[in-house]
């Protein structure tokens, strides 16, 4: 590896049967501390990385996937000598040309955060696009700074012209109709990446291989909402697939552009860029997301949530009681809240228990 090029910060690896055991050899008796992740077979935490061997068997091999700022010294000193037998680190691309192949990557962003849009992105690469998307260091968008992201984003989407990349967003009025009709998170997912994954394969006939980072717990819920392209390609469903640099480039792309939307929700809200100026804050639990909130609902009424927020949260109950309102005082797509856990929902001025 070249020494001015900065350190992979994830990996993933199939593991076959005998690997796995010297993996789970090393975990257990390594001086490491073992989390609890979801779908994992066992997962660590080492000194600034952890490891997850997840628990879904594919032809015979589990995946292992490694993240932190040093996960490399972990793959390179424990992993490769101890459990791969051989060198792979800085030989990917040689070792595995599927990962700069012709393939598209399909990720989304603002599925957590109580303000702004969900944006889809498939993006699409080959080797060349790979290496240029290399240069521009292009990774994960959640190992990037929002900076970082926008400047990122705007090469990428120039790079890759309007031919090699497909947005889906929807703005909190179309998403909070969307979820009324819907009314399951994962479902409106599975529309949005199927519609976005059509809309490339249509601009790039080629294309016949998709990965999506996995947000649903079976691969179904995807496979139910594909449109005619999508079920003839190869769409191959991961988790934690940002390590998969067209799903990277989808995931800086979707980032960037929901970003873009803050900032615009920003303007309206507090007035144009200035030194010192309150911004539009991310997430959901920031106490800040819900002071902001019934600031706006105080000044502009309970229906201004319906054009910004992502109604359905529970920050809205929050927001509103705290305002000395209720779903009842907005509309009836404001009034549906997140599934119960029997599948049940819940509407203003039902039984709440």
């Amino acid at each position: 590896m070249d020494g001015n090029e900065a350190k992979k910060t994830s990996y993933t690896f199939e593991l076959t049967n005998d690997q796995q055991e010297l993996l789970l050899g090393i975990m257990v008796n390594g001086n490491y501390r073992r989390r609890e992740v979801p779908y994992s077979l066992y997962s660590i935490e080492g000194d600034h990385f952890n490891a997850t061997l997840y628990e879904k068997e594919k032809h015979g091999k589990r995946k292992l996937c490694v993240q932190g700022s040093k996960a490399e010294d972990f793959v390179l000193f424990v992993l490769e000598p101890n459990v791969l037998m051989s060198a792979t680190v800085g030989y990917e691309m040689v070792l595995n040309p599927e990962l700069v192949s012709a393939h598209a990557g399909s990720d989304e962003s603002g599925k957590g955060d109580y303000f702004g849009p969900l944006v889809v992105c498939c993006a699409y690469t080959d080797e060349a696009l790979s290496a240029e998307m290399q240069k521009l260091g292009v990774k994960d968008c959640k190992q990037m700074s929002d900076k970082a992201v926008l400047t990122t984003g705007a090469k990428l989407r120039s790079l890759l012209g309007p031919t090699g990349y497909a947005v889906v967003k929807l703005g909190p009025s179309a998403y909070n109709r969307l979820y009324a009709k819907m009314r399951n998170i994962n479902r409106m997912l599975a529309w949005a990446h199927g519609t976005a994954i059509e809309e490339l394969l249509e601009k790039r006939p080629g294309c016949d291989r998709v990965v999506v980072d996995q947000f649903a717990p079976t691969e179904s819920t995807i496979q139910r909402a594909l449109k005619p392209l999508g079920k003839k390609a190869k769409v191959e469903q991961r988790h934690k697939a940002e390590s998969d640099i067209a799903v990277a480039a989808a995931s800086v792309i979707a980032r960037e552009l929901f970003l873009r939307d803050i900032a615009k929700m920003g303007e309206e809200v507090f007035g144009p860029p200035a030194e010192g100026r309150e911004n539009v804050p991310a997430g959901s639990s920031d106490p800040r997301v819900r002071q902001l909130a019934e600031r706006m609902v105080g000044k502009e009424g309970p229906v201004w949530l319906m054009n910004h927020c992502k109604a359905h949260f529970q920050t809205t109950d929050k927001v509103l009681s705290a305002c000395g309102k209720s779903r009842a005082d907005l509309p009836p797509e404001g009034q549906v809240v997140s599934a119960t856990a029997n599948g049940t929902f819940k509407k203003a001025g039902r039984d709440k228990s």
